[in-house]
């Protein structure tokens, strides 16, 4: 059992509850943790192996491409993408922030954790 890290994905969205939000959109950063057997592929040293994280990237960036209101929801919808596309995966968590969120205030970022 090993894991697997994204981290500090960047994408410009359109994501959240303000119609301003999904018209300006904002730049968000996901962080992926997934738990898997890696022991095939620590011996093998073969793609087919393993989770192919490139096409984990872009699973997670197609998501990232359709709107949505909450935070909640876009990383459900990545939870459930790279779980389906992947079921080898036995855990996975997603961290995602938007940075300089509309509060009023200087708020570096909000953040949302799933995990299943």
């Amino acid at each position: 059992m090993g894991k697997v890290l994204l981290e500090g994905m960047e994408f410009f969205a359109y994501h959240g509850h303000f119609h301003e939000e999904q018209i300006i959109g904002t730049k968000f950063i996901i962080d992926l943790e997934m738990d898997f057997d890696t022991g095939p592929a620590e011996h093998s040293d073969h793609l087919n192996d393993t989770v192919n994280y490139q096409e984990v990237y872009l699973i997670v960036k197609h998501e990232m491409e359709d709107k949505s209101h909450l935070l909640e929801h876009v990383a459900r919808r990545i939870l459930d993408a790279v779980k389906h596309s992947f079921p080898q995966i036995r855990n996975l968590q997603v961290k995602l922030a938007k940075v300089n969120p509309p509060l009023g205030g200087k708020v570096k970022q909000v953040s949302c954790i799933l995990a299943n």
